[in-house]
């Protein structure tokens, strides 16, 4: 590979063959070939790998001081991931929502058996009150005396289907085949111990609202489609379509993808959560699974409100290193059968030639320093690559360390269900793609650790 950095594992004392930690069989063998494109899933043909110098500015001086970090060399990074590989958003979408965007339509009920209050709020994204708007819940504890912290998920399904509630206005989910919206049926939201039913469960995220509300932290969620849906042609049906340029039938190739647009929903969340006096909006975290794992990535990294991340199997485009050739790659991801429409798409052209990258995954990572992040994965999502997940949080230390934070401190990739929550955070369920119910309990440990909410 091009060795178009002077960084690279090694300069971390890390080789890349010398990780070690115990992997579990897959209950299947994964694809070797994803739209004509081969897979690697052996470590011994991974090979060495060179990363960009997230420390070296554009004019080649080296970063040595925070200052320096924050005032030149993040704004560059921030630049490279928004034309090259998530899209910038255009000029004319809002970049921040007023009163007048959010409508109360349940102003607060008790729910939840008593033990949370719960309210429903539609964020108009755009000043017409047919065009998208995300259908946002929000469960505070009831027994707060003061504003608390929050967990913002963001969701695959109806808000209906992400928490047990009778009292949730059901909401509508895009059909993919007919590019219209349709009344989602419930579902189960749960999965067994061993992830058994993750590889192929209906991507619905059931949201442990009870382990957050005992303690003492509320939770949001909301539905992605409702910004934009997951589909080539969403673009039409969502926000994006109401930013095109007079000419334009698609976004240009640097502007947004729908990650980047899910992402820039978040944010308007984040909007509205700071008009609400009972939550405390400089501590509110986010949370997301594969797709959305990524999505969390990338409001995290432009969004510097949002106080903590938690990622749930980003893989290829989020966590995971493309720079190692392992499981999905910049080329699988891109491919016009496939999620192009996900991202820019100047990031099709690293597809099959990673090494020419300006920027990896610990440069994503870098970008949420020094908030803190945890990556949650499974020891057989190999195609999402776990390993080169923790390799990524490595190789963000230098940037942690700067700024005064505490890194993974260890290179020795752990075990399944040896979690590891300092700053940085990375924890492996015994399993596949996905979350597992157990991954909540980590998930709390690592809110409460961060944001301190009070008993």
């Amino acid at each position: 590979m091009c060795l178009r950095s002077a960084l690279s594992l090694a300069l971390f004392g890390v080789s890349v063959f010398g990780l070690h930690a115990q992997q579990t069989a897959p209950a299947k063998e994964p694809p070797p070939v994803v739209a004509g494109i081969p897979l690697n899933y052996d470590e011994a043909k991974v090979g060495i790998f060179t990363l960009p110098d997230a420390m070296r500015l554009n004019d080649g001086r080296f970063v040595t001081d925070a200052k320096t970090w924050t005032q030149r060399r993040r704004p560059e990074i921030i630049q490279i991931f928004e034309t090259q590989q998530f899209g910038r958003v255009p000029t004319g979408a809002p970049t921040h929502l007023t009163a007048s965007n959010f409508e109360i339509t349940d102003k607060g009920t008790p729910a939840l058996h008593g033990a949370a209050i719960r309210r429903q709020i539609t964020i108009h994204l755009t000043s017409d009150s047919n065009g998208p708007a995300i259908h946002l819940l929000e469960y505070l504890p009831t027994a707060a005396k003061k504003p608390v912290p929050l967990l913002l998920a963001i969701n695959f399904g109806a808000n209906q289907n992400a928490i047990d509630d009778p009292g949730i206005t059901p909401q509508m989910v895009w059909d993919p085949k007919t590019h219209t919206k349709a009344q989602q049926l419930a579902q189960s939201i749960t999965t067994d111990e061993q992830g058994k039913k993750v590889e192929r469960r209906a991507f619905v995220v059931g949201v442990d609202a009870a382990a957050l509300l005992a303690a003492n932290i509320g939770v949001a969620t909301f539905y992605y489609g409702d910004v934009v849906p997951d589909y080539p042609e969403g673009f039409n049906d969502g926000i994006q379509s109401r930013y095109l340029k007079t000419g334009q039938t698609k976004p240009a190739p640097d502007e947004w993808g729908t990650i980047a647009a899910w992402a820039w929903g978040m944010s308007r969340v984040e909007d509205y959560l700071e008009t609400d006096p009972r939550v405390d909006a400089r501590r509110v975290a986010i949370q997301g699974v594969s797709r959305l794992g990524k999505t969390v990535m990338w409001a995290g990294a432009h969004d510097q409100r949002f106080a903590l991340v938690i990622a749930s199997c980003s893989g290829e485009g989020g966590a995971a290193l493309s720079h190692r050739n392992y499981g999905e790659t910049i080329a699988h991801l891109t491919d016009p059968t496939r999620y192009s429409y996900q991202f820019a798409t100047n990031w099709s052209k690293y597809g099959g030639f990673p090494d020419i990258a300006p920027m990896d995954a610990h440069m994503l990572i870098d970008l949420i320093a020094p908030r803190p992040l945890l990556l949650q994965t499974g020891n057989t999502d190999y195609w999402s690559d776990p390993k080169g997940e923790f390799l990524a949080e490595v190789a963000a230390a230098p940037v942690y360390k700067l700024l005064g934070k505490d890194p993974l401190d260890t290179e020795t990739w752990p075990a399944a269900k040896q979690p590891i929550l300092h700053d940085l955070g990375y924890y492996m369920h015994d399993g596949g793609h996905g979350m597992v119910p157990s991954d909540w309990a980590i998930y709390v440990d690592f809110l409460k650790l961060h944001l301190h909410p009070e008993p």
